[in-house]
């Protein structure tokens, strides 16, 4: 049977829509091409006040600025070693927490995921006092130890791998235990290599709120010389005690400085953003 044709309204609706979508991507996309053209631009042409798309004369001394008197490598650095250790210190433990999770004869599995759940009801901001508080009795403030340890397990990531472990078939690891293979085995050759997919997605999620962190860093961090990215990039844009009276900071180096921070995340997520929709088709998943 011929299907039949749309109407006015639906083709008016199909207009409308697309005309919405290019609408909505472009106010997502002039913002990036600016930025790009801005920090690719000469300090003069960088002063100039318009929307620009392409470099008017182009120049990487914005990069020079920001990079080398400016030294945007040192909290470039720190947040290097934040995001990658803390990234892998949250993938490990929440794999560790979603495979106990996953164990039939675990006691009181549902009053811990229900606990685990209310945690994700809690708003961060109501328990900032309390962290601070932590955090100085350790003796953590103004390290950054202080940012790793913030956030290295989360209720969100643990749900997450258990759904993704609760995909393996639990016959396998009961054959393996007839084996004489105990749980670290279990967990390392059989349960870790099948959830592959689990493992990126919990460290892609990780790896760009790490690396965008701004809260955690501006509550325990005041020595410059532990400043991350986020930290610098405010100082860098909003703050005008930020350098000397008689140096200017000119728009090329602050865009130049945020083009610097947008590059990991724009080099790392065309390669992982498949696993965003499994993580999250699997994320949705109930018992």
């Amino acid at each position: 049977m011929k299907l039949e044709s749309k109407g006015w309204s639906g083709r008016l609706f199909d207009v409308v829509n697309v005309a919405f979508l290019l609408l909505l991507v472009a106010t997502m996309i002039i913002p990036f091409l600016n930025t790009f053209a801005l920090a690719f631009s000469t300090n003069f042409a960088s002063m100039q006040p318009a929307i620009v798309l392409w470099p008017k004369e182009f120049s990487i001394e914005g990069f020079n600025t920001v990079w080398n008197r400016l030294q945007l490598y040192q909290p470039f650095s720190n947040n290097i070693i934040v995001t990658v250790i803390g990234t892998i210190g949250h993938v490990f433990l929440c794999a560790m927490a979603g495979y106990v999770l996953v164990q039939p004869r675990l006691p009181g599995k549902k009053m811990m995921v229900s606990l685990i759940l209310v945690t994700m009801m809690v708003p961060s901001e109501s328990i900032m006092i309390p962290l601070y508080v932590v955090n100085k009795e350790l003796g953590l403030l103004n390290t950054l130890s202080a940012l790793i340890f913030s956030g290295l397990i989360s209720g969100f990531g643990v749900l997450l791998m258990r759904n993704f472990f609760s995909t393996v078939p639990l016959e396998m690891s009961e054959s393996a235990r007839m084996d004489g293979a105990g749980d670290i085995r279990i967990f390392t050759t059989m349960y870790l290599p099948l959830a592959k997919a689990g493992l990126a997605t919990v460290a892609l999620f990780e790896f760009v709120s790490r690396w965008n962190q701004f809260t955690p860093a501006l509550l325990y961090i005041n020595n410059h010389a532990k400043y991350t990215l986020q930290i610098a990039l405010k100082a860098l844009i909003i703050d005008t005690d930020a350098t000397s009276s008689n140096f200017i900071i000119t728009t090329n180096v602050r865009m130049a400085g945020i083009v610097i921070a947008l590059l990991p995340l724009v080099i790392i997520y065309p390669f992982v953003q498949k696993y965003f929709v499994k993580g999250i088709m699997v994320g949705a998943n109930k018992e």
